[in-house]
């Protein structure tokens, strides 16, 4: 019975692979093409200043506001050709494999979370079970580290920063999904004391306040690059656009939201013939 579960939700995550990657090419990549051409706007700054002033002006005449640098020759590299790779390439294959593997995997986990609460979490259906668990998974996997360390195009992140970046956000990732998963587990304990109701809300005020918490622990990063200037202060290259960087992190959203609406839906489509019935639920269950 759970290769049966697996299964469907390898198959809903394809299905939701190929959903969210013709959402992210028709609105995501234009972001990230805008935000090429701001970077390669910078690097011709550059070269624009280092042409009429000496090499240590022009190395210390950016302004890179709230990331306390004052050297961002970090932004000058290009994402064209992705070393070796050219953005055709990256735009279509390479995202498209690269949302599909990920899609697939997020399907996987997906089922064994099905397979582990199904049943043990009161007398909900597998449809509606399926779409509590999609809600969940997006929003302690996705949302939340997002509102700690936001998605972020090329040109808004210092190469040197890469490594502690990714830890950061992997650790808040982990840190989420486990502090849901408590949540829910309190909320099941206090039923029988406070009603569904009322242990629904405590056990949601304990995720939040957790949260909140962890967001004041971990660290801020904030990359964001501000204008160029020259060394009379005068602006010759304007900050990053922010209307770029909000579409791009609300498209990004939408990426996420579609992919987890698309394996909740599927999933909740194959599942409810292999889980009607006391006989099939007891199969899963056990």
């Amino acid at each position: 019975m759970e290769r049966q579960i697996i299964w469907r939700g390898l198959l809903a995550g394809a299905a939701a692979g190929v959903l969210a990657f013709l959402f992210a090419r028709i609105f995501v990549e234009p972001q990230i093409e805008l935000a090429i051409g701001y970077e390669e706007g910078v690097s011709a700054a550059y070269e624009a200043l280092q042409d009429s002033h000496d090499h240590g002006a022009a190395g210390h005449a950016h302004d890179h506001a709230g990331a306390g640098h004052g050297d961002s020759h970090g932004h000058a590299h290009s994402h064209g050709d992705g070393g070796g790779i050219t953005r055709t390439v990256q735009s279509t294959i390479g995202l498209g494999m690269g949302l599909l593997g990920f899609s697939v995997a997020i399907g996987a986990l997906f089922s064994v979370a099905f397979a582990v609460l199904y049943g043990r979490v009161g007398n909900i259906s597998a449809r509606l079970l399926s779409v509590y668990l999609a809600a969940g998974m997006l929003l302690s996997l996705y949302i939340v580290p997002a509102l700690k360390y936001p998605p972020s195009p090329p040109a808004l992140s210092l190469d040197e920063t890469i490594r502690q970046r990714t830890l950061l956000y992997l650790l808040t990732v982990v840190v989420s999904a486990a502090l849901l998963a408590g949540a829910v587990y309190l909320g099941r304990r206090l039923v029988p004391r406070l009603g569904a109701w009322n242990a629904t809300l405590a056990a949601a005020g304990a995720y939040l306040a957790a949260v909140a918490v962890l967001f004041w622990v971990l660290p801020s990063i904030n990359e964001t690059p501000g204008p160029v200037v020259d060394a009379a202060g005068t602006i010759v290259y304007e900050g990053f656009p922010a209307d770029v960087l909000y579409e791009f992190r609300l498209y990004s959203l939408g990426t996420q939201v579609v992919m987890y609406t698309t394996i909740a839906l599927v999933f909740a489509a194959s599942i409810a013939r292999l889980t009607d019935g006391p006989r099939n639920r007891s199969a899963v269950t056990t």
